[in-house]
């Protein structure tokens, strides 16, 4: 049975709730995303592309305070699909942070730290340096709450003077001229379908700009700074996303910027290239140690937020009761389990195939929770309805989620494979809860 005495210590505040958002965006997607796109957009679009993203993101932001109001707690997708639409789709959408939402950045950035410290030393094992990682921020995040809270406020401040510091660099030493090259085979027609799928890469990229939600139950004032949280923070890496995006644009061609498709051997990000470019090896051993950080603070959000999810479900009674939370402690399985996952992919996944994937599962159960906006505003629900603004944001995210969607499932079958197979694990699980006893309460 849900477990009502839960008790949550309220220690989070608009700071924390800010840092949270940055430090769960801003991961290896923006550093990698760019050599795949260049391959077939010219510079002009590859920019638009992350400006719509940009855009798309906010959209999704104003979306999700509209539902924070209404459903004020912890839990994201799985409460508020849970709350508003039914409990079967709220447990999917566990499912998906469980599997890919959180576990798979958490790899692909633990991933991301083995490759720049192998930049400065060639004989270091990337893959016992990922484990290693994740070991390290899963036993700080299964501690306390209060030493979770100090690790994540120091490492996304240290992030902030990085991504700031490269944009720095790369404005002050780089090229700033508008770029003249075409990706291979350009034609004269607007590349609309690679246009549409590099949203998922970039999806990938703004992945988190919905992070305080998952942590509601611990601000100390949710209804204020939850939105503001997401918001803010989401405006400040938009911005930021197109600094770093100009200057790979103005600084790397398709050819170099194909080194991501090799990422896998050689461990080399955009960012690497950039700063050997400009400094020189020392250079770009400096900004290795400090990209090692931001990819710390990165995992660390996830690891923070992302077991808040399967806490709520096991409070629910969908998951065993070992991985809720206990008044004033982090949820220690649940950590303990993303951290298992995570380390599992590490040893499992392809690049590539990931940040398609999980932008396109991402952004189905985030448009899902603009419907349950919707669904809100039209039904007989007791409570707040949401502002028109909110309404016109839930469309306009409704929209281009579905474009792209349809643009993903359309260049890639496997895509509506890998979903599928989420879906098809999500309520197999389900109905074996319902079957050993559990009566998930009833949908909005």
């Amino acid at each position: 049975m849900p477990d009502n005495g839960h008790a949550p210590i309220k220690i989070l505040g608009l700071r924390q709730g800010i840092g949270i958002v940055v430090a769960d965006m801003i991961g290896a997607g923006v550093f990698l995303s760019a050599g795949f796109m260049a391959q077939d957009m010219g510079p002009g679009a590859l920019l638009l592309a992350w400006l719509v993203g940009a855009a798309i993101a906010l959209a999704g932001a104003r979306t999700y305070a509209a539902v924070a109001a209404i459903v004020p707690r912890s839990g994201g997708e799985y409460r508020y699909l849970s709350d508003l639409l039914h409990p079967a789709l709220g447990y999917l959408a566990g499912w998906a942070s469980l599997l890919l939402g959180f576990s798979t950045p958490v790899a692909v950035d633990a991933l991301a730290i083995g490759a720049f410290a192998r930049t400065l030393h060639s004989g270091l094992p990337v893959r016992a340096i990922a484990l290693a990682s994740i070991v390290l921020l899963t036993a700080l995040h299964a501690l306390d709450l209060r030493a979770s809270k100090w690790t994540q406020d120091l490492l996304v401040w240290i992030k902030v003077a990085l991504v700031v510091g490269f944009i720095a660099l790369g404005l002050i030493a780089g090229h700033n001229q508008w770029p003249t090259w075409q990706p291979p085979g350009a034609s004269s027609s607007f590349p609309l379908a690679a246009f549409m799928s590099s949203l998922f890469f970039i999806a990938f990229a703004f992945a988190g700009w919905n992070a305080a939600v998952y942590a509601a139950d611990e601000f100390k004032q949710p209804a204020r700074d939850v939105p503001r949280s997401m918001f803010v923070g989401c405006g400040l890496v938009a911005g930021l996303y197109l600094l770093v995006n100009w200057i790979f644009v103005a600084n790397l061609t398709p050819e170099r910027a194909s080194v991501v498709f090799k990422y896998d051997e050689t461990r080399i990000t955009l960012g690497h290239l950039i700063t050997q470019d400009l400094i020189g090896t020392s250079g770009g051993a400096v900004m290795s140690v400090f990209t090692i950080i931001a990819f710390l603070s990165a995992m660390s959000a996830m690891m923070m937020i992302g077991p808040r999810v399967y806490a709520a479900m096991a409070r629910d009674g969908f998951l065993p009761r070992i991985f809720a939370d206990r008044a004033g402690r982090p949820p220690i399985g649940s950590v303990l389990l993303q951290g298992g996952l995570a380390a599992l992919l590490v040893f499992t996944q392809e690049l590539q195939q990931v940040l398609t994937t999980v932008g396109a599962i991402l952004t189905l159960f985030s448009a899902l929770v603009a419907v349950a906006l919707f669904r809100v505003r039209f039904s007989n629900r007791p409570g707040p309805r949401p502002p028109l603004d909110a309404l016109a944001a839930a469309a306009i995210y409704i929209a281009s989620a579905a474009w792209m969607l349809y643009f993903g499932f359309r260049n890639s079958t496997g895509l509506i494979f890998w979903i599928g197979g989420v879906a098809i694990v999500g309520l197999a699980a389900y109905a074996a809860t319902r079957r050993w006893g559990h009566q998930p309460p009833p949908a909005a």
